[in-house]
């Protein structure tokens, strides 16, 4: 009996052990295989490395650019470039858990897959090339670095693959995980509000988390010394998929273009070149139309103008990382002619979005890159090929433009599109874009100045020069919302004088709240209550009373302020609940005395810079022109920034001068690579409100260069 028990015992250990081994392997097995690029062209770039560390990429044809991108932003950043790598092919979730799982759902809902399938062989042939090319760089980086793969068979890949990242990720910087989430939660659809805090997107990058940027141009006649300026000053993520990797390419095909991107793409998405320039901000149009759908008791059929049509159907299984292990979690993905569509207890809904299953916007950023001239700049945005995203302008012949570009759908009149929408009428399923006519646009505004800060398009060039919304559709669903920052930006810039340089930078470093909208709301709650029977609270409630609305760090009140403006600004931007005054003057206050034993904290020792060891003081606030809108609470109880100003650009075209432009990023060039001395070389800069030179020009940046080495593929 002994003996029969002790074998037992073995083959249970044995079944266990084969089990875990299956659990640990299961899953890079059962992964597409990835397919290089068909080429038998070498690609051959030089990458030459600034003071700074910021590559300048040379090649002779664009192709050769996008191989050099890749091994560069490789050389500085693989381990995002995998994650995002993953995303593209629905395999997150074996990195990253089930947040990671999250995106692989997303991933096969959206069919992004089936999208670059479908589209990216439709795209130009240099376009095409531009891809593979990134690609093979990546591949062949891979190919000699195997000791920095954290995912077993994630390469090799291709432009299709890199397509398909495009695909997964641009609905999600309109909101769309505004609407998945609810209905994947079964909860009722809230057009109004904005994007969940713990949102798809915060896995991809946070955009959709307090999405914000700020923007500025300004005319010569405005500037005062008749230079041409734009200030590009995105609020991205520190770190991640989309946080901003800044680079300068040039080819003898005519590419030249200074600014950043985003890892997983061969192209800058902003910046400048040598005639002009753009930046960019979120918008937040309706882009998203949701369809309850009447569906067949077995759930295979929905009713489309009388007739029953097949619900598409497949299974996926996403793998889910737990330890050592990677755990299959099947799922079933549905699919209508409407769109994608989600199953909950509320029955089958259809999604439908603007810029579905289109990757132009893969050929209208190249094109953007190469424009020399507004006309040109215009014809490409007019193809309506980039979904969303508010588009800032300027240019060496003294043009400066507003764009609120975006795709929205173009409706018919009558149906309430902000509500659920019925399923069976196929009128409601509309093909393509409004015409790019109507959507908001200023260009040579009389003020001379434009700015966006994430707020109505109807607020961007000062009285007399703004757009009147009564000439727009409600059908559009333009929003109308402000913020802190529009108000300050509007007011700043619209006093008298001319926006010179000096000026132009104290806008972009301004600390200040205005006492409106949720702002006035808190500070008038928290003054209004009672809290005569807590010393503590009663003494929050005068610090806060007395506070200069101001975060630049020299006032007793600040570092109490900073802590309660977050979830206020965070109610305001998603449409959400206001919080309890009580209570946050409460989490506010415990958590100075825990940490600090005082309430009236210097804000430099709460708000900190910090990577690797360097550990610096920072100013700003959510929702402040100088923006340090999300953070970490680290062990000490400090707040270490992970989400505000992130690569800032000033760009400058003056009379008979070639372009210059500045720029900084929060750590340096080489974010995750802590034996880099480009790790956080430019930290202090950034704290200090300074700026580096951008090396556009090949004399000026081989006479500050500190590296220069050819890459070549085999």
């Amino acid at each position: 009996m002994a003996e029969k028990i002790k074998r037992i015992g073995i083959a249970f250990l044995s079944l266990l052990v084969i089990a875990a081994i299956g659990l640990m392997v299961w899953e890079p097995m059962a992964a597409r295989y990835g397919v290089a690029p068909e080429s038998s062209r070498t690609y051959r770039a030089e990458i030459v490395r600034s003071e700074f560390g910021v590559p300048h990429i040379f090649g002779e044809t664009d192709a050769d650019v996008a191989f050099g991108v890749a091994i560069a932003h490789a050389e500085d950043d693989f381990s995002t470039l995998q994650d995002v790598i993953a995303m593209a092919r629905g395999r997150y979730g074996a990195i990253a858990g089930e947040q990671g799982a999250a995106v692989d759902y997303a991933y096969h809902l959206l069919d992004a897959r089936g999208t670059a399938e479908r589209q990216f062989g439709g795209l130009p042939p240099d376009t095409q090339a531009l891809f593979n090319a990134y690609a093979t760089g990546l591949n062949q980086y891979a190919e000699d670095n195997p000791s920095e793969l954290r995912l077993r068979n994630l390469f090799p890949i291709n432009g299709e693959d890199v397509a398909a990242g495009f695909a997964l990720r641009q609905p999600f910087f309109f909101g769309l995980d505004n609407t998945i989430g609810p209905l994947v939660a079964g909860e009722e659809r809230n057009p109004e509000q904005g994007p969940p805090l713990a949102a798809l997107p915060v896995h991809m990058g946070e955009q959709g988390d307090f999405a914000g940027s700020n923007a500025f141009a300004i005319s010569p006649e405005k500037s005062g010394d008749g230079v041409t300026r734009l200030v590009s000053n995105s609020h991205q993520p520190l770190r991640g998929g989309v946080a901003w990797y800044e680079l300068v390419v040039e080819s003898e095909e005519g590419w030249h273009f200074a600014g950043s991107n985003f890892p997983g793409s061969p192209f800058p998405f902003l910046g400048h070149n040598e005639h002009l320039g753009w930046t960019n901000t979120v918008n937040r149009p309706d882009m998203t139309d949701v369809y309850a759908l009447t569906v067949d008791e077995a759930g295979e059929n929905y009713l489309l103008d009388g007739e029953w049509l097949p619900l598409e159907s497949r299974r996926v299984w996403l793998g889910v990382k737990f330890g050592p292990f990677t755990l299959p979690v099947p799922q079933t993905i549905y699919r209508s002619v409407h769109g994608p569509v989600i199953r909950n207890d509320n029955g089958f809904f259809a999604v439908r979005y603007g810029g579905i299953d289109n990757l132009g916007n893969l050929d209208a950023y190249y094109r953007l890159n190469k424009a020399t001239n507004l006309d040109e700049f215009q014809f490409i945005l007019a193809r309506m090929d980039i979904p969303s995203t508010n588009f800032i302008y300027a240019d060496e012949a003294g043009n400066i433009g507003y764009f609120y570009n975006a795709a929205i759908p173009d409706r018919i009149e009558g149906p309430d599109w902000r509500g659920v929408l019925p399923g069976d009428r196929g009128e409601l399923i509309w093909n393509g874009p409004v015409d790019f006519s109507s959507i908001p646009q200023i260009v040579n505004p009389e003020s001379g100045w434009l700015f966006n800060a994430n707020n109505s398009p109807f607020s961007a060039a000062g009285e007399g020069s703004d757009l009147d919304p009564a000439n727009f559709s409600p059908v559009l669903g333009i929003e109308v919302r402000s913020t802190n920052r529009a108000r300050r930006a509007a007011q700043l810039m619209g006093m008298p004088g001319p926006i010179g340089r000096e000026r132009l930078e104290a806008i972009k470093y301004d600390t200040g709240y205005n006492r409106e909208g949720y702002v006035a709301d808190m500070l008038d709650a928290v003054a209004a209550l009672d809290l005569s029977e807590d010393p503590l609270l009663e003494e929050a409630q005068a610090l806060l009373g007395a506070w200069d609305l101001d975060a630049e760090g020299d006032s007793p009140g600040d570092a109490l302020a900073l802590l309660m403006i977050r979830p206020y600004m965070g109610a305001d931007y998603q449409r959400g609940n206001i919080p309890d005054h009580r209570a946050e003057l409460e989490r506010s206050a415990n958590h100075l005395m825990e940490h600090f034993g005082e309430l009236e904290v210097p804000m430099g020792d709460l708000l900190r810079l910090r990577q690797g060891d360097v550990d610096l003081p920072l100013d700003g606030g959510s929702d402040t022109l100088r923006a340090s809108t999300l953070w970490d609470i680290d062990a000490d109880g400090r707040l270490s920034l992970r989400h505000g100003d992130s690569f800032i650009q000033f760009v400058e075209w003056e009379p008979g001068e070639r372009v210059r432009s500045e720029s900084i990023q929060p750590f340096g060039a080489a974010a995750t690579r802590p034996d880099s001395p480009h790790y956080t070389d430019q930290m202090q800069l950034y704290v200090d409100h300074e700026l580096k030179p951008v090396r556009f020009w090949e004399d000026d940046v081989r006479a500050n260069a500190r590296s220069s080495r050819i890459v070549s593929s085999r």
